[in-house]
């Protein structure tokens, strides 16, 4: 069961639902899929976990990786560049933004009206039921709304992203769908995958998911752990 996306894909959540994992697995997933693709860093609020800090395992893969000018790499300073409009206006198979998070981090899409004006933008909220202000279908409800009237941009579907890091277990995920599956239900979005960590999958039951599963290998961890190591063929789950 494939992931299909194409075109636009905004992925946005509440502060600590691990949207930028999932953007950069989402975007490997899909390059190793085929489809060729490229990933922008819009998270400009969170100064410690952002895609640029897999640029270069994302660039080993020819992902094509848009990021502010390498001067303004570690600023916390809201920057726009034009190739990020331009990678909105023209976004090949595959264009990944990776947004920081709640109506804070969303309020810089409001600020590419223009280039989504043209465009047909997929917004996806990730969740992880088992954070703060999401481990209730109202708290999710309250960050998707916030989501939408900062960015001034519609949901189109959901990312289930169960986990409790290094303490994640079979049910942690089972109980992440159900609950995912759930908030699905009630606001009418497909739900477009899960995730789970390449460590653990082996482990589950996947007749029990009526949705694709997106493998993590972690990239974004503490500095005394190291990163999986992305191959194009490292992890290919059929």
């Amino acid at each position: 069961m494939g992931i299909k996306l194409s075109g636009v894909i905004v992925i946005v959540g509440n502060y600590g639902s691990g949207k930028t994992e999932v953007s950069i697995n989402l975007a490997v997933r899909q390059k190793r899929s085929g489809v060729h693709v490229k990933i922008g860093d819009l998270d400009l609020v969170n100064p410690y976990f952002r895609t640029r800090e897999a640029k270069q395992a994302l660039s080993n893969l020819e992902i094509d990786v848009i990021l502010p000018p390498n001067q303004f790499l570690q600023a916390d300073l809201p920057i726009l560049t034009p190739a990020i409009s331009g990678m909105i206006k023209n976004p090949g198979d595959l264009s990944i933004l990776d947004v920081g998070g709640n109506g804070v981090g969303a309020t810089v899409l409001s600020a590419l009206a223009n280039a989504f004006s043209s465009q047909d933008a997929n917004m996806i909220q990730v969740v992880n039921p088992f954070r703060p202000f999401t481990n209730t279908l109202d708290g999710c409800q309250s960050i998707r709304k916030e989501i939408e009237i900062a960015s001034r941009l519609k949901m189109k579907g959901i990312i289930g992203n169960a986990n409790l890091i290094d303490e994640t277990t079979p049910e942690t995920i089972y109980e992440g769908y159900t609950f995912v599956s759930n908030y699905s239900k009630s606001c009418n979005l497909p739900l477009i995958c899960i995730t789970a960590s390449v460590d653990i999958i082996d482990q589950l039951d996947i007749q029990q998911f009526a949705c694709p599963i997106l493998p993590i290998e972690r990239q974004l961890v503490p500095p005394w752990k190291k990163p999986q190591v992305l191959g194009p063929k490292n992890f290919i789950l059929h």
